[in-house]
């Protein structure tokens, strides 16, 4: 059932992550699930999605290490020969939800390397395999990291163009004071998306933002009765339930599908209503 491409899903094994990249299996997609330290989850996944009819590759990548990053571009171009969709949606909350006015450094560097630091740089080595696969040539002189080998080569038919997709968070634009270090991150997210759609255009490559609202998962399970409670008794959102994985992932397809074609730097909310002022 293969479309002849592939994605890359970032903490594709669980939560978000997990309900993207069986999504992208079941429309036919190669998909690159990237895990840190889920194994058997991620393992789950890639049974799942070539129950499907699909192929799947599990890679163990911290993204917000160097070496990583690049291992987890060189293993996807060896096993599939392109890439065709980036999803970056790995991210971590902080261990302490601590006021503003206590939340430490270590805290606060944590998360921006895994939230923002790993997908700027990840997303710098995608693009300029994309630029190869589009042009049949690198770009030279530009960020920090090498392309993931300069053997990489993608000389089959293309249908589609490359895209990127950055799942931030309403945190990008709600101040909370007892993560701060999260909404920051997610907030960097959000202006990579706009630089890199921004780069990336003159090559066909779109970029696009999601930004999901209160989702169900384990991320949101501590706080389970404070968003019942906010969703259900005082008007959080117009549309009066959790969001799930699956909103999010639907929102993915519509992009991978390529029924956007004419928007990039775009953002797609996900959250119920929540983004409307209202009276």
């Amino acid at each position: 059932m293969s479309n002849n491409q592939t994605a890359i899903v970032t903490g594709g094994s669980r939560g978000i992550g997990r309900a993207i990249a069986i999504a992208l299996g079941r429309e036919g997609f190669n998909v690159v699930v990237n895990y840190n330290k889920a194994a058997d989850a991620a393992q789950e996944v890639k049974a799942e999605i070539e129950s499907l009819g699909s192929k799947a590759l599990i890679v163990q990548a911290d993204v917000s290490n160097r070496d990583d990053r690049k291992r987890l571009v060189e293993e996807t171009i060896k096993a599939f020969g392109a890439i065709d969709l980036l999803v970056n949606n790995a991210g971590v909350a902080p261990d302490v939800r601590a006021d503003v006015l206590e939340a430490t450094e270590e805290s606060f560097d944590r998360l921006i390397n895994i939230n923002l630091k790993g997908p700027y740089f990840l997303t710098q080595l995608v693009c300029r395999q994309m630029v190869k696969q589009v042009s049949g040539s690198g770009v030279e002189g530009r960020g920090s990291e090498n392309a993931a080998t300069s053997t990489t080569h993608d000389s089959r038919p293309t249908t589609h163009d490359p895209k990127i997709i950055n799942i931030t968070s309403i945190s990008a634009y709600t101040a909370h004071t007892h993560r701060g270090d999260y909404g920051i991150s997610k907030a960097g997210l959000a202006m990579m998306t706009q630089i890199f759609a921004a780069r990336m255009a003159e090559f066909g490559v779109n970029v696009y933002e999601i930004r999901p609202g209160v989702i169900q998962t384990d991320m949101t399970g501590a706080v389970k009765e404070k968003y019942d409670d906010l969703i259900f008794n005082k008007d959080l959102t117009p549309i009066k339930r959790w969001g799930q994985p699956d909103d999010v992932a639907r929102a993915v397809l519509a992009i991978a599908k390529d029924y956007l074609p004419f928007s990039t730097g775009e953002v797609l909310n996900v959250d119920g209503g929540f983004q409307m002022r209202r009276l």
